[in-house]
């Protein structure tokens, strides 16, 4: 019998000995800060002249470490590792891959707050925020697991006197990881491990801006027994080596969670045959979003406010779920906006591995020209309320920005900013709140805050999202409770953490013997 899964609880850091555990963590990290990671290409360690380097975003002279780059003579040899090491895993016991996962798992465990105390470092994540995502990456790896000795058996089908037919699942072939920056390990551990544990291969291609991470679990993975070959950890640059393993002939499937544009790309690349190549490539794809948070007039105005707030700036707003769009009936709109500007100018901003930052820096300094070009957009649309200051002087710290009374039609209210920036518009009952809501390319998630029953069912049918809150903010979806991916242009909608997402790396076999 399969063991029910358990989600992983967050840490209170309330509790001094949690407290004392991460300082001791970060103190742990800081011990091998500026190391040197290898290539892991058929379980081989190589090591290259040119180097992916690493950088704090919250004190951009700390080299976090390095790793080496990836050109296309090794990619292609991580390919010709993984198409062989394939031949084997394939045919490896479904109960013997899912065992890899549950020991990594542990592994993990034991050192939780260690992998957390590197995302303050590498990725800019103040304690809640890491301890989350580390957790989420557990959760992945126990989910999936599971999820594998579920599917093992195949699903019934019907058979008929002196014949019997089985529907199996087989795995796919060799799959190309390529993992981002904002959960650089629960993204990247989930989307990794879930086409490992189908019985594929894969290439793991991080974001270069939070390569050690990844690093790290490319080690516990080894650790945990996972053949040579199954794993292969291949940073290097998306023009070079991205296209070339999207490209290649032997490539079955891709595995992408990143901007609009990139997921585009890979779209249109992978969907052209190469010399020599037998099937369509699978794209798994997870992209953009401009979620917004709807608040009725018959709401709980503060916790509407709270919602927002934190949707919003958690994590600097840097998750394709943060809430950037706050469309607000006009009955409780002045009452709901100034709210949320007084927790806004409540939030500490500054250097993440202090306990009680709530917000660090964004990821690097193209970002922070980015938002802060987009923060001069909103000053020309809409009225500032608060923050729109940057300082990359140390790092790359941006206050939360409020912009109020947007046209639902401005660039603010339309592109996908991806940092601590929100904008208001005003709706004049909940049917065109709702209108403004769908009127973006993206679908990935969004949130209701109302006390009418009624129009909860109408949110429910008509807000076009993958994932719909209710009375809550629109992050922080937990794996197995919330599958999550989005609509149009937020992606394939594969659902991860979800019933059917090991699916997505698996195909149907037929078989039927007469009797």
């Amino acid at each position: 019998m399969v063991q029910p899964y358990k989600h992983e609880p967050l840490t209170d850091f309330t509790v001094e000995e949690n407290r004392q555990a991460y300082l001791q963590a970060l103190k742990t990290v800081e011990g091998y800060l500026g190391q040197d990671y290898p290539l892991i290409i058929g379980g081989e360690k190589l090591t290259t002249e040119e180097k992916i380097v690493s950088y704090n975003p919250a004190n951009k002279e700390e080299v976090v470490g390095s790793v080496s780059k990836a050109n296309k003579e090794l990619a292609e040899k991580a390919m010709q590792a993984a198409v062989e090491a394939f031949k084997t895993w394939r045919k490896t016991k479904p109960e013997i891959r899912a065992d890899v996962l549950f020991k990594a798992a542990a592994i993990i465990r034991r050192r939780k707050h260690e992998f957390s105390a590197l995302m303050t470092k590498e990725a800019g994540k103040p304690w809640r925020e890491a301890d989350a995502d580390t957790a989420e990456g557990i959760d992945f790896l126990e989910f999936y697991g599971r999820q594998m000795l579920v599917l093992k058996n195949g699903v019934p089908v019907q058979s008929r006197p002196n014949e019997f037919n089985r529907y199996d699942y087989i795995p796919l072939g060799v799959g190309i990881i390529i993992s981002p920056w904002n959960f650089p390990f629960a993204i990247m551990a989930g989307t990794t491990v879930a086409a490992i544990v189908s019985g594929n291969t894969v290439l793991l291609k991080p974001a270069s801006t939070t390569p050690i991470i990844a690093a790290k679990f490319a080690e516990v993975m080894e650790e945990a027994g996972l053949p040579k070959g199954v794993l292969n950890f291949v940073p290097g640059s998306g023009a070079e080596v991205g296209d070339y393993l999207v490209d290649h002939k032997d490539t079955r499937f891709i595995s992408f969670t990143g901007s609009r544009d990139v997921g585009l790309r890979i779209f249109d690349r992978s969907s052209k045959i190469s010399e020599g190549q037998l099937w369509m490539k699978r794209l798994i794809a997870e992209m953009g979003g401009k979620d917004t948070i709807v608040v009725d007039s018959e709401a709980d105005l503060e916790l509407a406010a709270q919602s927002i707030m934190a949707s919003a700036f958690g994590f600097s707003g840097q998750k394709c779920s943060a809430c950037s769009r706050a469309v607000i009936v006009e009955d409780v709109y002045d009452q709901v906006l100034n709210r949320v500007v007084e927790l806004t100018n409540q939030i500490k901003v500054g250097e993440p591995s202090e306990q009680d930052t709530f917000m660090g820096p964004v990821i690097d300094n193209n970002a922070f020209k980015k938002i802060m070009e987009y923060v001069e957009i909103g000053k020309s649309e809409g009225k500032l309320m608060t923050g729109g200051e940057g300082d990359s002087s140390k790092g790359y710290f941006i206050k939360p920005t409020v912009f109020a009374d947007l046209d639902p039609k401005s660039r603010i209210m339309q592109e996908e900013i991806f940092g601590p920036v929100v904008g208001f518009s005003k709706a004049k009952d909940f049917n065109e709140a709702l209108e403004i809501a769908n009127n973006t390319e993206y679908g990935l998630t969004g949130a209701v805050i109302t006390k009418n029953r009624a129009h909860m069912e109408q949110a429910r049918e008509d807000f076009h999202v993958g994932n719909l809150y209710f009375n809550r903010g629109c992050t922080g979806a937990i794996v197995g409770y919330q599958p999550f991916g989005g609509f149009n242009m937020s992606g394939t909608d594969s659902k991860a953490g979800g019933p059917d997402y090991l699916l997505l790396h698996m195909q149907g076999k037929t078989t039927s013997e007469l009797y």
